[in-house]
């Protein structure tokens, strides 16, 4: 951990270098038992609008729609992505309808439609173990009909068969902005492919907000490691 520090305090030291990326559920907003209740408390919030004045870039890369992460946001000067990347792949709104053919056939109760992917939750399910059993046969289908289908924390997640995700958004942010300097948070499966953006960058600090449910990969892939959103807002105060 303590090379972690170190990594911290020259990302920090100069700023105007340097992007800060981070997903929302899990990271800047507790996971919640209902997926349209997840806000960030008041105090992430004012804590990104503080970074959002001392970095070259602030951004928030998730899978949720882009637009609904920057109403929950509120925070101006914050560059958001959503569809796990897929909102700046120009093929991506091609796919729009047959996600939502596929979330409206697949029946589910508790479905997240979010236009470019559709979320299956399985948090709130009496018996999990059936639960995602059930799921791996609506993931089964997805894929024989040609889709993405992979799981996360307490959810199964279906998008469409294109090269774009959080790495490829990460890239493309940094990219714009000529930066060779760069943090990312997260606390699950789809993060590490915002981890691996940073291979070969000047400076990459990869932090892990690990929770129980959080696949011990992203622990092993990161700098830094957290243990909840909370402490993650911590670690943002001392940048």
């Amino acid at each position: 951990m303590a090379d972690g520090a170190a990594l911290l305090e020259r990302l920090a030291a100069e700023p105007q270098l340097a992007g800060l990326f981070l997903d929302f559920d899990g990271v800047l907003a507790p996971i919640v038992e209902r997926p349209g209740d997840a806000y960030p408390p008041e105090d992430a919030r004012r804590e990104l609008e503080r970074l959002v004045e001392r970095y070259a870039l602030v951004a928030v890369v998730s899978g949720r729609a882009g637009a609904d992460v920057s109403r929950r946001i509120g925070v101006d000067g914050v560059r958001v992505v959503g569809s796990h990347g897929l909102e700046l792949d120009p093929a991506a709104d091609l796919w729009r309808s047959r996600i939502d053919a596929f979330a409206l056939a697949a029946g589910w109760r508790d479905t997240e439609r979010k236009g470019l992917a559709v979320s299956f939750h399985y948090r709130r399910a009496g018996d999990e173990g059936a639960a995602r059993a059930a799921l791996e046969e609506i993931a089964e289908s997805a894929r024989a009909a040609g889709l993405v289908a992979r799981f996360g924390r307490k959810v199964l997640e279906v998008l469409p068969p294109l090269d774009a995700n959080k790495g490829t958004a990460v890239r493309a942010l940094l990219a714009d902005k000529r930066l060779r300097r760069a943090l990312v948070a997260g606390d699950d499966t789809t993060d590490l492919d915002a981890f691996r953006a940073l291979d070969g960058l000047e400076l990459g600090v990869r932090v892990a907000v690990a929770a129980d449910e959080s696949p011990p990969e992203l622990r092993a892939a990161a700098d830094v490691v957290v243990s909840s959103t909370n402490e993650l807002l911590e670690l943002l105060r001392c940048m």
